[in-house]
């Protein structure tokens, strides 16, 4: 309840992950059928990265900063979308932008006053409904839904101690609710460990066919910094992982410090 993304907005972690919802959402939008993006970790929708907020950290400069007037050609068409939503858009504005007629957008966000903000945002645009309530829940609410197809997009602050086995957990559950759903969760890489734990904790699930992009800035040998950030996608569309490499070393090349990486493996076999 206390985080604020308005202080990480347009870092080298939001850019990464924003990139990578284009391919994703091209690879659903392949077929004619409508799906539904549900976004469980919405925030405010768009932020303006020179807000006394944002500028505390300045987290922007290093991130979005960057590629603002030469972007790689593979963040090009990212970078466009961006100028043309104005500020900084987040997940549930850049997935509300791409809509078809037939697809829908359900955003949830817990924290009042951001949903109140979201929903001033998103609002009269087709097909999007705001909801302020806790996003795991959100997953066993809405999950199935009435169009059978589905993207997944779990972003949680991991403020709490103990957000790796509540997001495990609550991702096997709505899995086995939905297996045909496309999952795609946002983790941050300080230390190795927690991210292997739970990839471990999936290996001992049901869940099948689960792939992981990750970005690392620099070894990630400090716990006490945010060294690198990854996308575990279950189900990822047909083609994705072709569309998304480039984004990826784009990402590793502009960020990149002395020892970084970047590195798309598989999981778990289908």
């Amino acid at each position: 309840m206390n985080y604020r993304h308005i202080y990480h907005a347009g870092n080298f972690a939001d850019v990464m992950k924003h990139a990578l919802m284009l391919p994703l959402l091209r690879g659903m939008q392949r077929k004619d059928k409508p799906f539904l993006v549900l976004d469980t970790h919405a925030g405010i929708g768009r932020y303006d990265v020179r807000s006394e907020q944002a500028e505390k950290t300045g987290e922007w400069r290093d991130g979005i900063g960057r590629i603002l007037e030469t972007p790689p050609p593979a963040l090009a068409e990212y970078v466009a979308l961006m100028g043309s939503l104005g500020l900084y858009p987040g997940s549930p504005a850049i997935a509300a932008a791409l809509l078809r007629q037939q697809d829908r957008l359900v955003a949830c966000e817990l924290h009042p006053e951001d949903a109140a903000t979201l929903r001033r945002n998103l609002r009269g645009t087709p097909g999007v409904a705001v909801h302020e309530r806790d996003g795991y829940e959100a997953m066993g609410a809405f999950l199935p839904p009435p169009e059978k197809r589905a993207l997944v997009l779990i972003d949680p602050p991991f403020e709490r101690t103990d957000e790796f086995e509540v997001l495990s957990k609550s991702l096997v559950a709505a899995w086995q609710k939905f297996p045909s759903g496309v999952f795609v969760v946002w983790y941050p890489i300080k230390h190795r460990g927690p991210v292997r734990n739970f990839f471990e904790s999936l290996k001992l699930s049901p869940v099948r066919d689960v792939i992981a992009l990750e970005l690392l800035r620099r070894p990630d040998t400090d716990p006490g910094r945010l060294n690198g950030c990854g996308l575990l996608v279950i189900n990822p569309p047909y083609g994705f992982e072709a569309e998304a490499l480039p984004v990826l070393q784009a990402c590793e090349k502009v960020f990149g410090e002395p020892g970084s990486s970047s590195v798309i493996e598989r999981v778990i076999n289908e």
